[in-house]
């Protein structure tokens, strides 16, 4: 597997380095502002959450910074570079050292799972077919799934669906992926499952995480710091250690969100 270290490296760089950054950050659509003036860095090797109730922009907000859509103002940087200002091959570029595993795995039905996985190396790299096979099986044995390789999307379950997902985002190996609502619709045991995995990929790969989800105990469980959005304000009203914010935030709708209360 040494022949192959750009698909398999480790994240080598310094811990302390911030690799995903918003300045500013606003979204509007038409006269509807979602948020504003979002700002906050993401450090090398943290699983970074963004949390907040439904309709406050958690899911648009990824989507901005995966550069899907366009800030209304702002900006945000990727590695120390300006997504919205990138443009051809440096945009393609800097995309490539991006994981996105989507809210229900987005696999391709009719391909196995080796297949999904091995699909961002056929487009991305010059790997041999055999290559990326072998790449393919180690990004399926890291989450797990090292059995069910040659089985079809319809014949797992939503957990493993997902997992099969975190797979795929790691193909290209990059040093930042983005998960959106990684724990939604899986049975408790379930989700305990994959909020290990995040920890264990963060900590053994030096990976870093930008998840978005409104999943308590996940946050609690996986959450080296957050932000949370609020519908209201249109923006953030909090940013910390999600337990410190548990314990001792003092702002209504934050401690009625981590001590599920109602307001």
């Amino acid at each position: 597997m040494a022949d192959y270290p750009e698909v398999l490296g480790l994240q080598t760089r310094s811990l302390r380095e911030p690799v995903v950054e918003a300045e500013g950050i606003a979204m509007a659509f038409g006269t509807n502002t979602l948020f504003r003036d979002v700002t906050f860095q993401v450090e090398r090797g943290e699983v970074f959450v963004i949390l907040g109730g439904s309709g406050c922009g958690k899911s648009t907000l990824l989507k901005l910074l995966i550069g899907l859509y366009q800030p209304t103002a702002g900006q945000s940087r990727i590695l120390g570079q300006n997504l919205q200002a990138s443009t051809g091959r440096k945009r393609q570029a800097l995309l490539a050292k991006l994981g996105v595993m989507w809210q229900s795995g987005a696999l391709f039905g009719s391909m196995t799972l080796l297949e999904n996985i091995m699909l961002p190396l056929e487009e991305h790299t010059t790997l041999p077919p055999q290559a990326r096979e072998e790449v393919a099986r180690v990004k399926l044995g890291l989450v797990g799934l090292s059995d069910a390789a040659d089985r079809l999307p319809g014949e797992i379950s939503g957990g493993m669906a997902k997992r099969a997902g975190i797979a795929r985002a790691m193909a290209l190996d990059p040093p930042v992926l983005f998960l959106d609502e990684p724990s939604a619709g899986l049975d408790p045991i379930t989700s305990a499952g994959l909020d290990q995995l995040i920890k264990d990929l963060a900590r053994d790969l030096g990976t870093t995480f930008v998840v978005v989800t409104h999943e308590l105990q996940s946050i609690l469980a996986i959450g080296d710091r957050c932000i949370m959005l609020d519908k209201e304000a249109k923006g953030m009203i909090a940013e910390g250690d999600p337990r410190e914010l548990r314990d001792h935030a003092t702002h209504p709708t934050v401690r009625a969100f981590f001590r599920r209360e109602a307001i």
